[in-house]
C-alpha cells in the first residue's frame, strides 16, 4: 500500500475525530497532516469534500440533541463572506490579516482558558451574531477556517453545547458546500481527489463517531475548555 494511503487515513482520523468531539476544526486537522504530503491545490479539495462528509454524518446523529434556533443570523452573511474572502486573495495581501485573525484567537483561547469564570456577553443580539457569521465566511474564503470566529462567538456568549454546537456545525457545512462548488467550477475536483477521498472515507467514519462518543461524555465546562483550547491551536496555526 502507498505510503500516502497511511497519510490521508490518519489526516481523515483525526479530522474526523476533532469535528466529532468540539463541532468544527476538520480543515486544521486535515492541513496539518496532508500539506506534509499534497500540494495546497491538491489538499484543499480533498479537505473540503472531508469536512463536508464529517459534519453531515455528525449533524445526522446528532440533530435531535442540537438546538438550532440561534443559526440563522448566522448563515446570511456567512455565504456572502465566502466569496468576499475569496476575492480578497487576489486583492489584498492575506497575510497580515491571517496574522491579525491568528493572534486574537490566540489571545481570546489563551486567555479564556486561564480564567476560572470566563465573561459572557449578552449584547448585540442577532446583529452582532451575523457579524460573527460573515467574518467567519471572510475567514473562510481566505484561510479555509470559516468555524473559528462563530465558534469563539458562541463561546463568549456563553450558549451550552447544544446551542454552541448548533450553530457551528450547520454553519460549517454550508461553508463548506459553497466552497466545494467553487472549487468544482474552479475545475480542482477530479477523479484522482474522489479516489483520494474514498480510500479516507473509512476512517471518517469511524473517527466521527468515536468523536462523537466523547463529545456526549463532556459536561458543559470540560466542552468549553476543549472548544478554547481549539481555538488557541487555530490561532496558532495561522500566526506559524
Amino acid at each position: 500500500m502507498p505510503p500516502e494511503v497511511y497519510i490521508l487515513v490518519l489526516g481523515a482520523f483525526l479530522a474526523a475525530f476533532v469535528v466529532g468531539a468540539a463541532g468544527f476544526g476538520d480543515a486544521l486537522a486535515a492541513a496539518a497532516v496532508w500539506l506534509h504530503v499534497f500540494e495546497p491545490s491538491v489538499a484543499a479539495p480533498l479537505i473540503v469534500m472531508t469536512g463536508l462528509t464529517i459534519h453531515v454524518i455528525a449533524l445526522a446523529r446528532l440533530y435531535k440533541e442540537l438546538d438550532f434556533k440561534f443559526l440563522v443570523p448566522f448563515l446570511g452573511l456567512g455565504a456572502l463572506g465566502v466569496p468576499i474572502g475569496t476575492w480578497l486573495l487576489s486583492q489584498i495581501a492575506a497575510e497580515p490579516f491571517r496574522l491579525a485573525v491568528g493572534a486574537l484567537l490566540f489571545l481570546y483561547g489563551a486567555g479564556l482558558l486561564a480564567m476560572r469564570n470566563p465573561p459572557v456577553l449578552k449584547a448585540g443580539g442577532k446583529f452582532l451574531d451575523a457579524i460573527a457569521g460573515g467574518i467567519g465566511g471572510v475567514l473562510g474564503g481566505l484561510a479555509g477556517m470559516s468555524g473559528a470566529i462563530p465558534a469563539a462567538w458562541c463561546g463568549l456568549r456563553g450558549w451550552p453545547k447544544q446551542q454552541a454546537r448548533g450553530v457551528a456545525q450547520p454553519y460549517i457545512l454550508a461553508m463548506h458546500i459553497l466552497s466545494l462548488a467553487s472549487m468544482a467550477w474552479a475545475g480542482l475536483m477530479t477523479w484522482e481527489t474522489a479516489t483520494r477521498f474514498l480510500w479516507g472515507l473509512p476512517a471518517i467514519i469511524v473517527g466521527t463517531v468515536i468523536g462523537i462518543a466523547l463529545y456526549r461524555r463532556l459536561n458543559e465546562q470540560l466542552f468549553r475548555r476543549l472548544v478554547l483550547a481549539m481555538l488557541t491551536v487555530s490561532g496558532l496555526a495561522l500566526v506559524i
